[in-house]
């Protein structure tokens, strides 16, 4: 699901790579495929030599000390030994630019270094249908979730004249995510794009940033699916304490995780009208997830080495934990440790074990911690088959993280077993699990369409919606 993507993180961790030169600040971009990575690097002169850090600023990562500076008859060498990162370059006098390569195991880029900060200025292409006017109301919210005691910032927007007969909550899939569900390493925001065509015809919206993300409070990640569901609960309620909105027929619609949640909280409250599942699952996690794993597999056997490696061992964490849900954290890890022992070295190839090291570290991070313990024993189908209120199901064919047909399936079956009588399942050729208009459905493929929100997918929506 949307932020438990083996490949968003491999990309992200690829492109730890950069490099620097002569006393003060260096900027310049990493170029990787799909990405323009802005980096700075500062360089400072001592009395054994230089010495460096590198920062990386889209990722987060400031302040990384680079293990060997050299500097001789204007070339410069950078040395990262923890991830295996080398930078060459030679400092041109005239232009007082670096220009070299970096190197990551046997992945080369070139770079460019300035002491212009503009050099590491990344213009993010504008995506068409990114709202460029807004002819509707907008207003800034704040409401509470008591049973965490944090406060979620969010944005309700109504049609131009005010009125409404329906109104929507929109859920984020996993992830901290802000209240556009922003990807930001694509540039894309599909819950902006989504508010802005529902509240145009007619529907209005609440959208908010996740516990602990941007300006809502909390913590995200000691947070379970079941505490994002009380988070789901307060804005109903919220929007109930409201005299211009409590008469409005009110709907939930929940992205990947988010079609986990919106079954837990309509099925448990009486005021959720009508229900949109945006490929949500209709099965149990752990089946979803053997399922993406092979998926995966098939799509990426063509792809670089570095990638397979992420599919293998986010394979092998995520196995660990679905086969033993109920086994102590310790007895976890060294049931993956010993995996690894065993089974990592075909994989490795012309890769580096402390690249692989690092990338195991941070699968096994995420797999262990309370969302994903949580996450492993859950069964959709089992809230699914709670829900009386009309549902629509939408999945994209080539979803390669929700599989579109047992899904699909699973939520029929579920809505059947509830015996409700109000509910339409419908596949969408060729789109992913972003709803965009694919070609495989690989993750690679997010960052390259211009296409954030399928139109023929938007309209299904507000169609279904308003005909209620």
């Amino acid at each position: 699901m949307k932020r438990i993507i083996a490949t968003l993180s491999l990309t992200l961790f690829v492109s730890f790579s950069f490099a620097q030169d002569i006393a003060g600040d260096w900027y310049g971009k990493l170029n990787i495929p799909g990405k323009a990575l802005p980096v700075i690097f500062h360089l400072k002169k001592g009395e054994q030599g230089y010495a460096a850090t590198m920062d990386s600023p889209d990722q987060g990562a400031m302040g990384m000390v680079i293990d060997k500076v050299e500097f001789s008859e204007n070339r410069l060498v950078l040395t990262y030994d923890q991830l295996k990162i080398r930078f060459e370059g030679i400092h041109q006098a005239d232009s007082n630019k670096i220009s070299g390569t970096f190197q990551q195991g046997t992945y080369k880029f070139p770079m460019v270094l300035s002491p212009d900060q503009s050099s590491a200025k990344v213009v993010k292409v504008a995506r068409p249908q990114d709202p460029k006017d807004f002819p509707y109301q907008q207003e800034e919210v704040l409401f509470t979730n008591p049973k965490g005691g944090h406060q979620l910032a969010g944005t309700l927007t109504l049609p131009s004249n005010g009125k409404a007969s329906k109104i929507v909550i929109l859920i984020t899939g996993s992830g901290a995510q802000n209240r556009d569900e922003e990807i930001v390493e694509f540039n894309h925001r599909p819950f902006l794009v989504l508010s802005d065509w529902l509240t145009r015809n007619g529907i209005a919206v609440l959208r908010y940033d996740d516990r602990g993300t941007a300006k809502s409070t909390g913590n995200f990640f000691q947070a379970t699916t079941a505490d994002f569901a009380d988070d789901v609960e307060a804005a109903v309620n919220f929007i109930g304490s409201r005299p211009d909105l409590k008469k409005l027929s009110l709907g939930l619609v929940g992205h990947s995780e988010g079609g986990m949640i919106a079954p837990i909280v309509a099925a448990r409250n009486k005021a959720v009208k009508f229900m949109v599942l945006l490929a949500g699952p209709g099965i149990a996690s752990s089946q979803v997830m053997r399922q993406q794993s092979e998926d995966m597999k098939k799509v990426t056997q063509n792809s670089d080495d570095t990638i397979v490696m992420g599919a293998y061992i986010n394979g092998v964490v995520f196995s660990a934990i679905l086969d033993n849900p109920d086994s102590s954290t310790e007895v976890l890890q060294h049931k993956i440790d010993s995996a690894f022992n065993k089974g990592l070295a075909a994989y490795l190839k012309n890769n580096d074990r402390t690249l692989a090291d690092a990338m195991i570290a941070k699968a096994s991070k995420r797999a262990l911690g309370p969302w994903f313990r949580y996450f492993a024993k859950f069964n959709a189908a089992d809230y699914i088959a709670k829900v009386k209120c009309p549902t629509l199901a939408l999945n994209g064919t080539l979803d390669l993280q929700v599989k579109s047909e047992p899904n699909l399936a699973g939520i029929k079956s579920a809505l059947e077993k509830a015996g409700n009588k109000h509910f339409e399942i419908v596949p969408m050729p060729n789109l992913n699990h972003f709803f965009q208009k694919a070609v495989t459905g690989s993750f690679e493929e997010y960052a390259v369409l211009t296409e954030t929100f399928n139109p023929e997918a938007l309209t299904k929506v507000s169609t279904w919606i308003n005909r209620l």
